[in-house]
């Protein structure tokens, strides 16, 4: 830092604005946007499979598969201009032909926004929160999936008075983990504290796995619980103590089937546990997403793919060639933009100043 501050001193010497090296390369034409905005999830990237998604970007994949999409726009566009300004002296156009090359660049567009959604599990991380009545197994859970001794374990409810934190990786997917104090009515100020945090805890999820026990079953305040879970959140009813239900218990109707039966203690059923998070979330992948489009990415996408949409309605009403062109001319131009060849200085302020330092 000493050095630095002398360094600063000398005339004409300043510190480097967040992401100015990758924004004088787009600037100057030696790297393309979507190049420059994978350095930054490589750079944040939390996970081995974040940053093979990222180095996909770094190497030009994005780039690549979008140009190539707006070609083929492009050249539909080149046929429809030239038969507004020529058709007396071309040859017609199909319009079948060209409505269903314009709808599979839609369906492709569609498919890399809906891989962006997965990659933005991989990039960002899940929020899973561990919500349940006191002494169900949610600190148990909560150090079985960290692998360590994150929360205390003990057999007087209450234990949990603050909500724990742990980071993991379940199947490349980083997933920070909320271990919520026991959720019911007491006069400890404390306990009300944390209990209070559940409650927003439950607001900013991804996801909650409610947790019951199997050796009491599903409870009357095991149900208040469920109606306390925003409608906007996913869940999952885990059904915990596996190892200590016994059979008469696991037989008799709980009065709610539970998605997922385990022992904390024992770790039986955590491999399910695994796969039906990361499944309700649309976080599972099987290996094969090579591409992943970033937050801003799949909006232009998006768009391109509803302008490109617009287009089935022209054709239905039967416009001429003129009015295919301005959705088509719109999808172009998002695409324009996700690759940086149709942005605007300011935009691309916008999007660098997320860098760090330099960059």
């Amino acid at each position: 830092q000493r050095v630095l501050a002398r360094v600063l001193e000398q005339p004409g010497v300043r510190r480097a604005l967040p992401g100015e090296f990758s924004q004088r390369a787009v600037l100057n034409g030696r790297l393309d946007l979507t190049r420059a905005e994978a350095i930054s999830d490589l750079v944040a990237a939390r996970s081995q499979r974040a940053a093979q998604l990222a180095m996909a970007g770094v190497d030009g994949g994005i780039q690549k598969r979008i140009t190539a999409l707006r070609e083929r726009l492009l050249d539909q566009l080149s046929e429809l201009e030239a038969r507004v300004d020529f058709e007396e002296d071309l040859p017609p156009l199909d319009g079948a032909d060209l409505l269903e090359e314009l709808q599979m660049v839609r369906g492709e567009l569609l498919q890399l926004v809906e891989d962006g959604q997965v990659g933005a599990a991989l990039r960002n991380g899940l929020r899973v929160a561990l919500v349940g009545r006191p002494n169900v197994g949610k600190s148990s859970l909560l150090n079985r999936l960290s692998r360590r001794e994150r929360a205390i374990v003990t057999d007087l409810p209450g234990t949990t008075r603050d909500l724990l934190e742990s980071e993991i990786v379940l199947e490349g997917v980083p997933i920070t983990l909320l271990d919520t104090a026991g959720i019911r009515a007491t006069s400890d100020a404390v306990e009300r504290l944390g209990i209070a945090r559940s409650h927003d805890a439950l607001a900013s999820a991804d996801l909650v796995l409610l947790l019951f026990d199997l050796s009491v079953g599903w409870t009357p305040d095991d149900e208040a619980l469920r109606q306390r879970i925003p409608a906007a959140v996913p869940y999952l009813l885990v059904g915990n103590k596996l190892d200590l239900a016994g059979t008469d218990a696991l037989a008799r109707p709980s009065g709610s089937a539970a998605d997922i039966r385990l022992s904390a203690s024992t770790g039986a059923g955590e491999a399910e546990l695994v796969q039906a998070l990361l499944e309700r979330c649309g976080a599972l992948t099987d290996g094969s997403l090579l591409l992943s489009l970033n937050q801003r990415q799949g909006d232009l996408a998006q768009q391109a793919a509803d302008a490109l949409a617009r287009s089935a309605q022209v054709a239905a009403d039967g416009l001429p060639w003129d009015f295919w062109t301005i959705d088509l001319r719109q999808a172009i131009h998002s695409l324009g933009e996700i690759t940086g060849e149709e942005l605007t200085e300011s935009v691309l302020d916008r999007i660098f100043s997320r860098f760090c330092i330099g960059k």
